[in-house]
């Protein structure tokens, strides 16, 4: 168990990238939404030991992650969102090199862990390459074979599908779902459809501070009822705006398709329509942004 506390981070600027952010998070997927700015990197960067924190803890199963950061990434393995390789070097090359860095000097351990590794996110046949050719989905899988080096308990990988073709996409999430199974696997994302799909327990995060916690399907369950669905001219957006909690916006076929969070119906041609994390995510924004306002 991954436990958060109290965790805060203002910097030089005067951003507030954190606001006292306390979450506990199992073995297992666990996803982090949010929009762009909404403190997921901070976060991300804050456990991986890239940045101190102003004050707060984190502990894995009881272990302090900020006491001995080197200790603390020998335990971890993290995909940032910007991964950069040397385009020219072979994946097979490349992987045996941070492999040395991870400590790994036996030359045999490290040939059988670095084709161990090419093999598990099928990218052996390819290792040859050089790493310039590979496309974006083999690149972010390439990225989690350096990240799984010296068998960590805590994987943390940033955005990782944005950019992404849907095969590609599938192929990745299908891994981060596997390597799950054994240690907790912390997905940052904006992508509300990663989360629906792979996470049994997930929080929202906006403007540094954690909006909601738990499980996807309660939250879900949580709308039922209350989500109101409606076909408008995109002229008429602004009144509606002004009188419902709209809770997003879509154009289909040449019209505005508004949801709209309500006890009742909020008025003629509305229809209730089941409730999914999109709104969930969407409604949890848009409550806080209300509460900056009032």
């Amino acid at each position: 168990m991954l436990n958060i506390r109290d965790l805060s981070k203002t910097y030089a600027n005067g951003v507030k990238a954190l606001r006292q952010v306390s979450l506990d998070i199992p073995h297992g997927m666990f996803g982090l939404l949010g929009p762009n700015g909404a403190g997921k990197s901070s976060l991300m960067r804050t456990i991986a030991t890239l940045q101190d924190p102003d004050s707060g803890s984190i502990t894995l199963d009881g272990q302090d992650l900020l006491a001995d950061k080197h200790v603390t990434r020998s335990l971890l393995g993290y995909l940032p969102q910007e991964f950069g390789v040397y385009p020219k070097v072979s994946a097979e090359s490349m992987l045996d090199h941070f492999a040395v860095l991870k400590g790994v000097t036996n030359k045999r351990e490290r040939r059988e862990l670095v084709e161990s590794l090419l093999r598990q996110v099928n990218l052996w046949e390819v290792r040859k390459r050089k790493l310039g050719t590979y496309s974006g989905g083999m690149r972010q899988r390439f990225g989690i074979a350096q990240a799984l080096i010296g068998d960590p308990r805590l994987v943390i990988v940033d955005e990782p599908t944005a950019g992404l073709d849907p095969e590609e996409r599938n192929r990745f999430l299908n891994l981060l779902a596997e390597i799950s199974e054994r240690v907790v696997v912390i997905l940052s994302t904006h992508i509300v459809e990663d989360v629906t799909d792979l996470c049994p327990r997930m929080a929202i995060i906006g403007q540094g501070q954690v909006l909601l916690a738990g499980e996807p399907l309660e939250t879900i369950r949580a709308l039922e009822g209350r989500v109101w669905r409606r076909s408008i001219d995109k002229t008429e957006l602004d009144g509606y705006r002004a009188r419902m909690n709209i809770l997003s916006t879509r154009l289909t076929g040449g019209r505005t398709q508004v949801h709209v969070l309500a006890d009742s119906s909020p008025g003629e041609g509305f229809e209730t329509v089941a409730p999914d994390l999109e709104d969930v995510y969407f409604g949890e924004l848009r409550k806080q942004a209300a509460a900056k306002t009032a």
